[in-house]
């Protein structure tokens, strides 16, 4: 097996492939994720996000904004609004902005009509007015499917590792779900296999106490009930968004219409997970097993 490291969109990335992979195909992949960035980094002065938020009005929509988008109707619906794709002023305002300053003030709540400020076609991405969109809770996911779909030509198993967020083609790969109060040690392992497996924690991206990048959009201040999700789905971008919905009510409801099966673990250590989620957990059990 041969493993291509780099690092894009803030993040580690591991690709492993049965053989290297060659210069061109290597390009091509880097191209996938840089138009994906060009499109939704908030980080970017040259995005278009970053446009519409100092501009508002009207921009061409980017490849698979209707897939996006509708599955952030579903997951606010799902959630009571607690996620919410204009959730990037909301993390702003706590510091982790464009410039990551990292210097917290005061809370935001995301706009509750977001849907009504926020409209998409196949063609065009529009804001009623200025405002910043950010897609991190199915972004990653949905660019590591793309990125698999990119090497949908090449011989035998394939994985593709986003900083935690996982896709396979072919040979079955065993995860460690890593404990997110302690990343030496795990809570559990699962066994996937033409699957995608998201995690998100509260110690990812945390600056300060209390301070992470997990909102919820009513209120614009950081959950404080779960610490850490994992969510195993045919595709990657659902994975993300439920391993995102996990931290709020209605998160399991979502994750069963979809067909999703997951873990997560309070803040209080005890774990959850769905009916015939296939994880072996090793720590204390919580109500819903």
């Amino acid at each position: 097996m041969s493993l291509w490291r780099f690092d894009a969109i803030g993040t580690r990335w591991e690709i492993e492939t049965e053989n290297s992979l060659s210069e061109t195909v290597r390009a091509r992949v880097s191209a996938v994720i840089d138009s994906f960035d060009r499109a939704w980094s908030r980080f970017r002065a040259d995005s278009l996000v970053s446009s519409l938020a100092r501009n508002g009005g009207e921009v061409p929509a980017p490849t698979g904004a209707v897939v996006m988008l509708d599955a952030y109707r579903e997951l606010s619906d799902a959630t009571g609004g607690a996620v919410n794709p204009l959730v990037g002023e909301s993390l702003s305002a706590l510091g982790y902005d464009a410039a990551v300053s990292l210097v917290a003030g005061a809370r935001r709540p995301a706009p509750a009509d977001w849907a009504g400020i926020l409209s998409w076609s196949d063609t065009r991405l529009s804001v009623r007015s200025s405002t910043q969109i950010d897609v991190g809770a199915l972004g990653k996911g949905r660019l590591v499917d793309l990125v698999l779909a990119e090497l949908a030509d090449l011989p035998g198993s394939v994985t593709v590792d986003a900083g935690g967020d996982i896709a396979v083609r072919g040979d079955e790969v065993r995860i460690g779900l890593e404990h997110p109060f302690d990343p030496a040690k795990a809570i559990g392992v699962v066994s996937i296999r033409d699957q995608a497996l998201c995690a998100s924690a509260i110690n990812r991206r945390a600056w300060g106490d209390g301070l992470h990048h997990v909102l919820d959009a009513r209120t614009g201040a950081p959950v404080r009930t779960w610490a850490a999700t994992w969510a195993i789905a045919p595709d990657a971008m659902r994975a993300d968004a439920v391993a995102t919905a996990l931290f709020f009510d209605g998160g399991p409801e979502l994750a069963a219409r979809w067909g999703v099966e997951w873990v997560r673990m309070s803040t209080a250590g005890l774990a959850e997970r769905s009916p015939n989620c296939p994880a072996e957990l090793f720590t204390a059990p919580g109500i819903r097993r």
